[in-house]
């Protein structure tokens, strides 16, 4: 039983060693600057949070506070997207999350956090697109295409989204052909999604009215078709509502982390990684307050749409034709996103990989793209079918707990990192002890939090992911 599990805690910490000698020795090619990682991180994380996170948050757990709620959810994101960067800079190779912990900590790394994030990624562009359309695209769906198995605890949509499918296939296609390609579609993407942007705020701000940021409980009271909107006032559900539009709208804001896993595609990452992080974040939130804001004001938070929030709020003030730039910024901004999303999981199938820790397929470098060909396209195909088959709350719950579990990985990779003392015979024991006892808590927090509230997809996912987890270490 000693040796067996003295074993089992050498396996855990091992790790990677990267140095000054082989840190910049790559297959890959070297091809991207601040400018086109900064957009790279920005088409990846300026998405859902615009089109349909701010309407939600702020209709049913926020108000006009939503804006409070994504300078908060912004705030934690810079924390660690500060992580991000120092490691970035220190270990510039590709695989993010997933080397920084291999390097310090050891392979208890968590790499489906991006194949989650594309497949929900795919769900809500179909999502959006089908909103435009006026839902024919579900209808259609529903019908033709049901989900032809039991689905007791809800886990699987209700039909199996095509859409989302071939979407999510043709932006790995894209990202096969080269990284530099791909890098200027989402160029195209993210620009033509900033200027859409650019026209909602200002066109709102036209037919903005303060008074909705300061309707009382009578006006609430007297009218009879309000469902749910608290006590009124900038802060309608106190600033508890606030807290919790925060954790939602924290999902807004992952997707910056793509710009630690370009490490060796990046010309000088030990400059650009930090740069780029810091950029992505601050401009998204920025965006994100903005769009919230003029929401909130050009139409009362408790009457939003949710599945079609800003369409709906611009054509109720007689700006319908604004709708035009509403359509072309979702599809274009969530499609780049995709690709961003679809970006680091190759990366680190790649990495691992090279590592001996997955089949040596997906180490495979085209010579033609010099990019990790097989690794792009079984990744993209597996997300594929996720978004075929899982409900897109349940992908956004698989996700969050995907990325809690890798910020947690990553912010304990730094304080390993700068502690660190070789000459310590027992600093691997501790470590690894002190990683999985962590690990432990948190997934053991989240099971109980999930059956008290009746909530069977966060302990199925857990079971599945230490699972895969086991088959990879042994």
């Amino acid at each position: 039983m000693h040796s067996f599990t003295q074993r089992t805690l050498t396996i855990l910490s091992r790790r990677k060693q990267i140095t000054a000698a082989n840190a910049f020795h790559t297959q890959l090619r070297r091809c991207l600057t601040v400018f086109d990682l900064t957009i790279l991180g920005i088409g990846s994380t300026l998405g859902a949070g615009i089109y349909i996170l701010a309407g939600t948050v702020a209709r049913d757990l926020a108000g006009p506070g939503v804006i409070l709620s994504f300078l908060i959810a912004g705030m934690a994101s810079l924390f660690s997207g500060l992580c991000y960067a120092e490691l970035g800079s220190k270990y510039p190779r590709a695989g993010s999350a997933y080397v920084y912990s291999y390097v310090v900590i050891g392979e208890l790394a968590a790499f489906i956090t991006g194949l989650v994030l594309i497949a929900s990624s795919a769900r809500a562009w179909t999502s959006s697109v089908d909103s435009i359309i006026d839902f024919r695209m579900s209808n259609f769906f529903q019908k033709y295409f049901p989900f032809p198995f039991n689905n007791p605890y809800g886990m699987f949509a209700p039909y199996m989204d095509i859409g989302a499918f071939c979407i999510t296939l043709i932006a790995a296609i894209i990202l096969a052909i080269g990284v530099k390609e791909s890098s200027r579609m989402n160029n195209f993407c993210t620009t033509v999604n900033l200027t859409s942007v650019t026209i909602i705020v200002i066109s709102g701000l036209f037919k903005a009215n303060t008074d909705n940021w300061h309707i009382s409980i009578n006006q609430i009271k007297q009218n009879q078709s309000i469902i749910q909107a608290g006590t009124g006032g900038f802060l309608p559900y106190s600033f508890s509502g606030v807290l919790s539009g925060a954790a939602t709208c924290f999902y807004a804001f992952v997707g910056f982390d793509l710009v630690a896993t370009t490490g060796e595609e990046t010309e000088n990452p030990r400059m650009a990684i930090p740069i780029s992080i810091g950029l992505v974040l601050c401009v998204c939130c920025i965006v994100y307050c903005a769009v919230a804001a003029v929401l909130t004001l050009i139409v009362p938070y408790y009457s939003i749409r949710v599945d079609a929030s800003l369409p709906d709020a611009f054509d109720r003030v007689g700006l319908s034709h604004v709708k035009i730039a509403i359509a072309l910024g979702a599809i274009t901004g969530l499609t780049s996103s995709i690709i961003g999303s679809l970006f680091p999981l190759p990366r680190v199938l790649y990495s691992m990989s090279s590592d001996g820790l997955l089949f040596s397929i997906f180490g495979k470098v085209s010579n033609k793209s010099r990019t990790p060909i097989y690794s792009t396209l079984i990744g993209g195909f597996i997300s594929a079918f996720m978004a075929l088959i899982f409900d897109l709350l349940t992908l956004v719950e698989m996700l969050s707990i995907g990325t809690l579990i890798a910020y947690t990985q990553v912010a304990l990779a730094v304080l390993i990192s700068r502690y660190e003392t070789n000459d310590d015979s027992n600093y691997d024991l501790c470590k690894s002890l002190f990683s999985i006892i962590i690990i432990i808590l948190l997934l053991c927090f989240i099971s109980i939090y999930s059956f008290e509230n009746h909530d069977y997809i966060n302990p199925i996912f857990i079971i599945l992911f230490t699972l895969l987890l086991c088959i990879l270490i042994f």
